[in-house]
Formats: structure tokens, C-alpha cells, sequence
């Protein structure tokens, strides 16, 4: 046990030796073969970790990347978002949270690399997969396909990237510090779909991206066929098992996605990954696959602000990470990987250039032993379910259930992947302020329109993503219906191709229904009661993002496909229409738009479609800030303007809690006091319950 801590104290010195000594990152040459990435002649063992800038604030990038280089990651990766960097054809947008070229150089001034997934196509849990939603608009145009029309605006994109990055002088062979770049996302999950149209389209995504002369290396993850000179990489969470490999001899083993955790959607329950799994599995891959570069996704999963996130994602993304929804380190994961780190690195010199040797110790346990000329290195692996001890040259070694020790100078155990000795952190969440009071919540309620209300007609049930285009979760299918009959109760079927319902009568609410993460179609019946003469059927549908993965993402639809009173089929009948709601369109959540209607007072939270507004003083301090929405149902919340996102506290677990019940208020989007909240409730919750709290961290 001494020599045991005595080593681990030796590698953690080390590690803030080699963190305090490296200052501002300047690129060079980078290169490879099948050992590694060679950055300026040197061969490289990287630790990666995803961090999503939109997905954050740039007031939090400083301390995100600082403590992910405390961590000991040499890189950073993020994805490229198109849909947010132009949301109309032709216009960009590249400031605050999208301030792309900001986030890079603030990496670079930290001395880290950037690994940079220009996609454009990112799937990452986010609306449409990342492509902006005016693509969908464009005759003839099949995504992800060799299809002209898609490969122009790819091309196009692509290119607006690596120029902006050129012109900033951000690649390594700039003398910046992005050393990796990434053409498509995980294409081998749909190429098969396109037959010839995806091989096809493989290799001249791989020839265009060569075609723009970065100086660096492009990547193409889980893509098998990646043509030369395009590296082919693995994404999972046991890439030391299931990654296949380089499909050529002179590419390095490289892992651009190990899952710290795993995204989370309404309905379900966080998945929690052990620090031990994550640990055996990066020194497996090291180890078993040659593996030189392992990347963390996320390292931080941050927020999905306003709506980015696709069907049913909660708010909070990836929040099991090494570092929190908040920037918050996440223990024992972030200082067990921290030391996995640090003890692989002291092994550099024989893994990358030593020869291995590998050799059974028993049924389920074994050695990799690698020696150069002047240093050796040891990693005994315990693939079994017990605890067992094993001789390695002679000396007996304890090695625990599933995990790898880790030997520099092939003698003392300086690291064991399952033996986590960091003490657990808790997350505590403290009311600062309730919002208690009714007179100081006002209200406004959306009127039901009626066909009437109407301007957009059509005979038939038009598609939600074609007709709303992402301007709004929410569209209104109207209709009137002439009932004669001395029976007023009816059956009302409507059937949705996703993912919220709400149905009204006459102006008054029948029915609500919705779908779920894996079953995002709706279909409802209920009984309703008609009144002799003219009816008015008003339909909300409401979709929790755009599907976002698959092959022909631009045929996919949503909103309603079939509606019938009792047996009259109403599908190809006279529709009215009406995108979005009116608290929406007139930006009610912003203070230049609050006056557009008239608010009322706080009476009662009975009604659905309501919105609330009031204001409050931001918290002292600089705890993480969090709205508590634990007494609400299903909506969006603005602060001063800032959308922080959708709510479903409604939707509970088979546990029978919220998936999320707080959502993110960045310090940044705070002013001292006067702070203006809105929210829109789309069915009953109670404001009054709402509290504001600050997140605390003890162990």
C-alpha cells in the first residue's frame, strides 16, 4: 500500500508539473502514422474532452477549460453548428454563445489543442441533426446524399468554416491550435440506405475536405470505408473490444467519442457510468487497439438552450459528465480520470515506441508489457467478475474485478483503474427566493383560434415541419364541423406523427396527449360534446425538437395524419392554420415586447396556454443559478429575453419524478436586480411554487 500512494502522489506531481509548464498552445506540423498523431516531429498520446460552446456561455469557457486541463486533457473537441450559425440562407451568426473563433482561441491561449467536427451534419442531440431547417426547402435536394444540391450548400458551409478558421489562423499549421478536423458524423450508421448515392458520397465528402488544404488531419468517425488519406475512428463506450480498427497500416487508433454518460430525455432516467467503467475502458483501448487519442463526450454537456435539443432531449444534456450541467466538477469521475491520465502518460515513451508483448496470467487476466531501450511499462488486465491476485514477474499483484493496473518501470502498481479512491461530490440545490406571492406574477392566456382566425388554408393536413419551418414548437390545425344530432357527445380521433397534442372544442380544452422518446407518434380519442349547428375543432400540435438521424432526414414529417369525428374522416377536409402562438410571435418574453398585450392578474393557474411574467433580484454571489420548476407542467422559460430552455416536469420516470426539474439561468444573462422572468405553461402548473435556488457542491 505505501509504494502504492507513493507512486500515485509521484504521478499527480507530475501532472501539475507538465499542466503548470505548458503555456499558449503554437501548432506546427501535424502528421501521422499508424503509431499516432506526430505533432512537430513528436509522437502524441492525447486525452480529449467535448465542450460545446453554444452549449455554455463564453463568461463560462475560461473556467470550463481550465478545469478540464487541470483534468489533464490535452485537447478540446466541439462540434460546428450549422443551424445556428446560419439560420437563413446567407446570413451568419458568430457572436456571443456562437462566437465560434472566441472559443478556439480562448482553448489555444489555455494551451490546449481543438479538435474540430465541422460535420455539418452533427446529429448531437440537437434539432435536425444541426442542418438548418431552409435546407429542407430546396427543390430536389436529398441530404447526406450524392445529391448536387446538398453537396453545394455542404461545400459551401464547409468551406465558410475552414476560411474562418484560416483567416484567424487557427490551424496548427497556422501556428494555431486545431490539429484535428472532422468531414460528416457517424455516416456508417445510414450509408448503407443510399446504396450506391452514400459510397459515392463518402469519398467526395473525404476529397472535398482534403480539397480545402487545412495543414491538418480530417477524421471521419465510426466510417469504416473513410478513404486515404481521411482517418477512420471509433465512437462507443468499449471502443478497446469493438473498434475494428484502422482500415489502413499507416493510420493511427484514434476514439472521437467514449460516453462519459448518456444523453437523457424527458420520460426517462439519467444513466449513470461509473469512473472505474470509463477508466478500464480508456487503458483497454490504450492497450488492446494501440490507441493513441481518446476523446470524452461530453466532458461537459452544458445546456440546450431555447430549443436546440431534438425529440424529447431534456434541457440539461449530458449532466453525468466529468463536469456538470454547471461547469461544476463531478467527483469521483473528473479527479479518477485525472489519475488514469497522468499515469498513462508516464508510460508514453514505451507505448509509443517500445515493442509489446502480450501474455496470459490466467483464464480471464493478462499482461501487456511494453519495453524500449531504456524504459518498460506494465499493464495487467483482470477481465473476470472477482477480485484475484496474479504473479507478474514473480511478484504477486491484487487486481480488482474488470479493471487494468498500470506498472511504469514494469514494477509498482502506480494506478488501478478500479480502485477509485476520490470521494463522491453531492450536488445540493438552495432556494434563494420564492415565488410565492400572486401579486407579483401577471398573467395572459392565449385565445383558441378558430378557422375562422385563420389566413394559411389547405385541403388536406399539412406537415408541422414544412409549414412551421422551426420557427415555433406549436402549430394550430383548425377545422368547423355542422353537427345535427340530438346525441351531442362524439368521439374525436386524431393520430400525430408527433409529439404533443391539445384539443379543443368550441374554445374549451377535451384532451391532451403525447409520446415519448421512443414512440414519438400520438394517437387519442375522446369523447366530446358538440352543439347543434357549427362547431370549431382547434388542434395544437406541439413538437420537442426536430428528428435529428437516419437516412432521408428531409422526408421526415410531423403533426397530424388522420383526424375523424366519430366515423367522418376529416384528413383531405378544410383546414385553417395558424404557426406558432401569439404570445410567440409578439416576443411577449422580451421587455420591448411585454406591452403588446394586456397582462392580468394573478387569479388562479387553471387555464393552459398561459403565460406569466414577473421579475426578481439575481442571487449574491457566484453559485450556479437554477430556476425551480418543480410545480409546473410542460412549456418555455425566458430570462430577460434568453430562453433557457424547455421544460417537462409533467413527464415523470417509472420512478415518478421529473426527468429535470431544474433548468440553467447563466450568470451571465442576470443583471443585479430587475431580472425579468416569463414563462409559457402550455397546460396547468402552478407558478406560485417556483423557487430560485443555487447549486452547492459538498462530498
Amino acid at each position: 500500500m505505501g509504494d502504492w500512494w507513493w507512486w500515485r502522489c509521484s504521478f499527480l506531481l507530475v501532472s501539475l508539473i507538465l499542466t503548470a509548464s505548458l503555456g499558449t498552445i503554437h501548432g506546427g506540423n501535424v502528421t501521422y502514422d499508424r503509431t499516432s498523431l506526430v505533432i512537430n516531429g513528436q509522437h502524441k498520446i492525447l486525452f480529449s474532452g467535448s465542450i460545446h460552446y453554444p452549449r455554455s456561455t463564453p463568461q463560462m469557457w475560461p473556467n470550463l477549460i481550465a478545469k478540464a486541463k487541470e483534468g489533464g486533457l490535452d485537447v478540446i473537441q466541439t462540434y460546428v453548428f450549422w443551424n445556428l450559425h446560419e439560420p437563413h440562407q446567407g446570413q451568419y451568426e458568430f457572436s456571443g454563445r456562437f462566437d465560434l473563433v472566441g472559443f478556439i482561441k480562448e482553448i489555444q491561449a489555455q494551451g490546449l489543442y481543438v479538435s474540430l467536427r465541422i460535420g455539418p451534419y452533427i446529429e448531437s442531440e440537437c434539432t435536425y441533426g444541426g442542418l438548418p431547417l431552409w435546407l429542407h426547402d430546396i427543390p430536389g435536394i436529398v441530404f447526406r446524399s450524392d445529391n448536387d444540391q446538398f453537396k453545394f450548400h455542404m461545400q459551401r458551409f464547409t468551406t465558410k468554416i475552414v476560411n474562418l478558421m484560416k483567416s484567424a489562423k487557427l490551424f496548427a499549421s497556422q501556428g494555431g491550435p486545431i490539429i484535428l478536423s472532422q468531414i460528416e458524423n457517424e455516416y456508417g450508421n445510414v450509408e448503407r440506405g443510399f446504396q450506391q448515392k452514400g459510397f459515392s458520397y463518402v469519398r467526395w465528402a473525404a476529397q472535398m475536405a482534403v480539397g480545402l488544404q487545412t495543414g491538418v488531419p480530417w477524421v471521419m468517425c465510426k466510417q469504416d470505408d473513410a478513404p486515404d488519406p481521411v482517418i477512420n475512428t471509433c465512437n462507443g463506450m468499449q471502443c478497446g473490444k469493438t473498434f475494428n480498427g484502422p482500415n489502413s497500416p499507416n493510420k493511427p487508433s484514434l476514439w472521437t467519442e467514449n460516453w462519459t454518460s448518456f444523453y437523457q430525455f424527458f420520460g426517462g432516467v439519467p444513466y449513470l457510468r461509473s469512473a472505474s467503467d470509463i477508466a478500464y475502458n480508456v487503458a483497454l483501448f490504450i492497450i488492446a487497439k494501440k490507441g493513441s487519442y481518446v476523446n470524452y463526450y461530453m466532458y461537459h454537456g452544458g445546456t440546450n438552450f431555447d430549443r436546440l435539443a431534438s425529440p424529447f432531449i431534456t434541457t440539461a444534456y449530458y449532466d453525468e459528465a466529468p463536469l456538470d450541467e454547471y461547469g461544476l466538477v463531478r467527483q469521483p469521475k473528473w479527479g479518477h480520470l485525472k489519475e488514469l491520465h497522468a499515469a498513462i502518460k508516464s508510460c508514453s515513451q514505451p507505448l509509443l515506441y517500445g515493442t509489446q508483448t502480450t501474455f496470459n496470467l490466467g483464464l480471464q487476466q493478462k499482461a501487456y508489457v511494453f519495453r524500449s531501450s531504456t524504459e518498460c511499462a506494465a499493464f495487467l488486465e483482470n477481465s473476470g467478475p472477482r477480485d484475484v491476485t496474479i504473479k507478474f514477474l514473480n511478484i504477486p499483484y491484487q487486481l480488482t474485478r474488470k479493471s487494468i493496473s498500470i506498472l511504469p518501470g514494469c514494477k509498482n502498481v502506480a494506478f488501478n483503474t478500479g480502485k477509485v479512491t476520490i470521494q463522491n461530490s453531492i450536488r445540493e440545490m438552495k432556494p434563494q427566493f420564492r415565488f410565492n406571492s400572486a401579486e407579483k406574477w401577471k398573467v395572459y392566456t392565449e385565445a383558441i383560434p378558430n378557422f375562422d382566425d385563420t389566413s394559411l388554408r389547405a385541403n388536406r393536413l399539412l406537415d408541422q415541419i414544412a409549414t412551421a419551418k422551426d420557427t415555433s414548437d406549436y402549430m394550430w390545425y383548425t377545422f368547423r364541423l355542422n353537427h345535427n344530432s340530438p346525441n351531442a357527445q362524439s368521439v374525436l380521433s386524431i393520430y400525430s406523427l408527433g409529439h404533443v397534442l391539445h384539443s379543443f372544442v368550441n374554445g374549451v380544452l377535451t384532451g391532451s396527449a403525447h409520446g415519448s422518446h421512443n414512440y414519438t407518434s400520438v394517437a387519442m380519442e375522446k369523447n366530446v360534446n358538440l352543439v347543434n349547428g357549427m362547431n370549431n375543432i382547434s388542434i395544437l400540435s406541439a413538437t420537442v425538437g426536430l428528428p435529428n438521424s437516419g437516412a432521408y432526414l428531409e422526408r421526415k414529417v410531423a403533426g397530424l395524419s388522420k383526424v375523424k369525428v366519430q366515423r367522418r374522416d376529416f384528413t383531405n377536409y378544410s383546414w385553417g392554420y395558424q404557426v406558432g402562438l401569439l404570445g410567440e410571435k409578439l416576443q411577449i418574453y422580451t421587455v420591448s415586447g411585454l406591452s403588446k398585450v394586456q397582462w392580468k392578474s394573478f387569479q388562479s393557474s387553471t387555464k393552459p396556454l398561459t403565460w406569466y411574467q414577473t421579475t426578481f433580484d439575481a442571487p449574491e454571489g457566484n453559485k450556479p443559478v437554477v430556476l425551480n420548476l418543480g410545480s409546473m407542467g410542460k412549456g418555455l422559460a425566458w430570462v430577460n429575453g434568453q430562453g433557457i430552455g424547455r421544460y417537462w416536469v409533467s413527464f415523470h420516470t417509472p420512478r415518478g419524478t421529473p426527468s429535470q426539474q431544474w433548468y440553467h439561468i447563466p450568470r451571465s444573462f442576470l443583471k443585479a436586480t430587475g431580472n425579468l422572468l416569463v414563462i409559457l405553461e402550455e397546460e396547468t402548473g402552478n407558478p406560485l411554487g417556483i423557487t430560485l435556488d443555487t447549486v452547492y457542491i459538498t462530498n
